[in-house]
């Protein structure tokens, strides 16, 4: 275990859990994000725990090879500034941040339930886009800040309508964190990303 990334470590945790709550429902009762238990029964740990959860196998591994095509990636620069577990603290914070609308929004709501670790994740993905904002994705695939601005767009629309089953918010608010975690970490990244959007360079520039 010494040798893998904590990135890897993450995406091995909640692959698990997420499997174990898939074939047993106390456990995903017991751990997913559900205002009344934490209004009333004060268990903030929700807030984080339900990160470890996934409504099915889709679900799951969109997001576990979203976190692995950028985590260790990302990992490695918050080493730096917040050392060995910088990267920890910056995907866990995205997960119970982005958590924190969705309950003042439903902290009184008997009907929702919540869970996945896309608050998280999307905090990556834009904390990246900071970084490499013409990077190409390659589903879809167009460049990494064009990505960012569809998806922010997409899930603030999708929030106000709310017309499915997704935590849309978890995804909008992880992805504010993101950045921002990233600029009070390191201001200069304003400047380097004002220079690499109005400067991006060709196709193996």
């Amino acid at each position: 275990m010494e040798h893998l990334s904590i990135t890897i470590v993450i995406i091995i945790i909640t692959v698990l859990v997420s499997l174990g709550a898939f074939n047993n429902q106390k456990m995903m009762d017991d751990l997913i994000f559900y205002p009344p238990a934490i209004t009333q029964r004060k268990q903030w740990y929700r807030f984080l725990t339900s990160g470890f959860l996934h409504a099915d196998y889709p679900h799951l591994i969109f997001n576990m090879l979203t976190l692995y095509f950028f985590g260790e990636m990302m990992e490695s620069l918050y080493s730096l500034y917040l050392g060995k577990l910088g990267f920890l603290i910056f995907y866990f914070g995205g997960i119970i941040f982005s958590g924190i609308p969705s309950f003042i929004k439903h902290r009184n709501s008997y009907h929702y339930r919540s869970l996945g670790a896309s608050g998280g994740v999307s905090a990556v993905v834009f904390a990246f886009i900071l970084f490499a904002p013409w990077e190409w994705f390659s589903f879809p695939p167009v460049p990494a800040i064009i990505y960012g601005v569809l998806y922010m767009a997409y899930s603030a629309y999708m929030s106000k309508k709310g017309s499915d089953n997704i935590n849309h918010d978890a995804h909008l608010w992880g992805a504010i964190y993101g950045i921002a975690f990233t600029i009070i970490m390191e201001p200069k990244v304003i400047n380097l990303f004002l220079e690499l959007v109005t400067h991006p360079k060709g196709p193996g520039g």
